[in-house]
């Protein structure tokens, strides 16, 4: 989900974001989730997905499109 994250890091850039903002946008509590998918590290869950689509005006193909590995 590298791809995603790279998607999130710079959808957030283009609305002049901090970590800290987005997580208060999406109602989270902590940003080092998000840090942490940013990376690669973690997946995000589907209700991130949406939650994010909503929030950025996006569709879930933009931000998964290039994302379905089926050998994963």
């Amino acid at each position: 989900m590298r791809r995603f994250g790279e998607k999130l890091r710079r959808l957030r850039a283009q609305h002049h974001m901090t970590l800290k903002d987005l997580a208060a946008a999406l109602g989270l509590s902590a940003h080092g989730y998000i840090s942490e998918i940013e990376s690669g590290k973690k997946r995000p869950t589907v209700d991130f997905v949406l939650s994010v689509a909503r929030l950025f005006d996006v569709t879930t193909d933009v931000l998964l499109k290039d994302e379905l590995d089926l050998h994963e």
